[in-house]
């Protein structure tokens, strides 16, 4: 420990960085709240630096049952088409390392590095708390986007099935959902989704920020493959859900290149909405997005990191909104004319208008149904986990 070190200082190790088989990040690095800076040094027991096997060993992921006390998210943003939001989950195995949500684990206590994607938190009365939030006589019907924060549809949703859940409950009562996801597993909940979308209650997005393998297995280690993507896109429209693409985030140099053939493949696959954001690194996503450059595209990583800065004012980010998702300058702007220029060549509708014009006027409030049973005994205990 170094107590000369200013307050919040990241201590990152001596040694040189190594990606992990599996994982986005390439360390652990500290939240920004943490009082006292750490440095790693060896003491001996440290892996063999001969054993392969203990270097290629990924972390194990840990998922955390917890009960919330509020599950919809509000935001005055102008830049994004909705003003509420459910989160099944917190942290996300997909491991993308690109995330913007990944500093707030930093409120937890716990590293928006390895911990974001193996340290993750299942909220096991979402369903229950929408519920009731809908009961209320003064909620006000909007579209609900589902899982922007962190993905819905990660690995840990086959076990705890949080998202189908709440979905069940935005049925029974006409409610609109607008989803946005990485995963094939989505094609799960196409009997709840379709019916809904044939009312107009339902629409979809598909990430895909690449259409190389070998990229996205590094970038987003643990999401769908890209191919992949484009069959769950094909699957949903042919469903009759109204599904889009978001190409999101760019990066210069690294999936930029694939503009053009994304928007290309995904209206070939059905998708009928295009959208996208330029690379966004917020407070701890700026280091460890260096980090991974520097692993897996050493190369190219200082060229990319100036073009990032030629977008947001000679910054690694800009949180100003307007310009936040698209960034500023000349790069930009080819960035948006190419988008633009796509949308019209591939026949695409237009960004996010199907999500705007989702239906709320067949909304009804659902039946209460009172937790019963582990349910109510997790709700008794709320007040253990005021962590949001």
């Amino acid at each position: 420990m170094q107590d000369h070190e200013p307050e919040g200082q990241v201590m990152l190790p001596p040694q040189s960085l190594k990606a992990k088989k599996g994982r986005g990040a390439v360390s652990n690095m500290q939240g920004r709240y943490e009082l006292q800076a750490r440095e790693a040094f060896d003491d001996g027991w440290e892996p063999d630096p001969d054993d392969a096997e203990a270097e290629l060993r990924p972390p194990r992921t840990v998922v955390t049952a917890e009960t919330a006390k509020t599950i919809l998210t509000r935001n005055q943003s102008p830049d994004i088409p909705f003003n509420v939001s459910l989160n099944p989950y917190r942290g996300c195995e997909h491991g993308c390392i690109y995330c913007f949500a990944r500093p707030s684990h930093s409120y937890l206590g716990l590293s928006p590095g390895l911990d974001f994607e193996t340290k993750l938190f299942a909220k096991i009365n979402a369903p229950e708390l929408l519920r009731a939030e809908l009961c209320k006589p003064g909620y006000a019907v909007e579209s609900l986007a589902l899982g922007v924060n962190t993905d819905a549809y990660q690995p840990c949703e086959r076990e705890y099935q949080l998202t189908r859940r709440v979905l069940q409950v935005l049925a029974e009562c006409n409610h609109p959902v607008g989803l946005i996801t990485k995963s094939s597993l989505i094609e799960r909940d196409i009997d709840i989704l379709a019916p809904m979308a044939a009312r107009n209650l339902a629409a979809a997005s598909i990430t895909i920020t690449t259409l190389d393998s070998k990229i996205s297995r590094t970038l987003e280690p643990r999401a769908a493959a890209p191919a992949r993507r484009l069959r769950t896109i094909e699957t949903l429209a042919k469903a009759g859900i109204p599904v889009g693409v978001s190409i999101a985030p760019i990066i210069p140099f690294v999936t930029e290149p694939d503009i053009e053939k994304i928007m290309s493949a995904a209206r070939d696959a059905g998708a009928v909405m295009a959208t996208y954001v330029v690379l966004r690194l917020p407070w701890e996503v700026s280091p460890l997005f260096k980090e991974w450059l520097e692993a897996h595209f050493p190369d190219r990583a200082a060229r990319v990191m100036n073009r990032v800065r030629d977008m947001r004012g000679g910054k690694d980010y800009e949180a100003e909104f307007g310009s936040r998702m698209r960034g500023e300058g000349v790069w930009a702007d080819l960035i948006q004319q190419r988008i633009e220029k796509g949308i019209t060549r591939f026949g695409f509708h237009g960004r996010h208008s199907k999500f705007r014009s989702l239906d709320c006027t067949q909304f009804k409030r659902p039946d209460y149904i009172p937790p019963s049973g582990a349910r109510a005994r997790a709700a008794a205990k709320a007040g253990q986990m005021d962590l949001f």
